[in-house]
């Protein structure tokens, strides 16, 4: 059974950066895509960032300039550099994995991200 364990969320003053890491059960080559989504009350989840097995990356319009997504192969670790965070990046990300061959999506349990302004 895939796990995927989120960490490095907090309460941070807007202008400021968190790091989010997404630590894989198994070796995250085995995942087509991994990403991380965030979904703030009352909003639906969304795509920010993904990253795919061969190192291609996707950054959502509204975080560009400001978030990097990178992959750590030897801790099977996936990150997601926030930089000049604003209000509105305020909401619970999330980690996510699809499986190469089955097409599994899987999610991790969430972190939440808050923002001050």
């Amino acid at each position: 059974q895939v796990q995927l364990v989120e960490s490095g969320g907090g309460l941070v003053q807007a202008g400021g950066s968190l790091r989010l890491s997404c630590a894989a059960s198994g070796s995250i080559f085995t995942f087509s895509a991994m990403g991380w989504y965030r979904q703030a009350p009352g909003k639906q989840r969304e795509l920010v960032a993904s990253i795919t097995r061969t190192g291609s990356t996707n950054l959502a319009d509204s975080v560009k300039g400001r978030f990097t997504i990178s992959r750590e192969n030897a801790k099977n670790t996936v990150y997601l550099q926030m930089n000049n965070l604003k209000p509105e990046d305020t909401a619970v990300y999330y980690c996510n994995a699809e499986k190469i061959f089955t097409k599994n999506i899987y999610w991790g349990q969430g972190t939440q991200v808050t923002v001050s302004s």
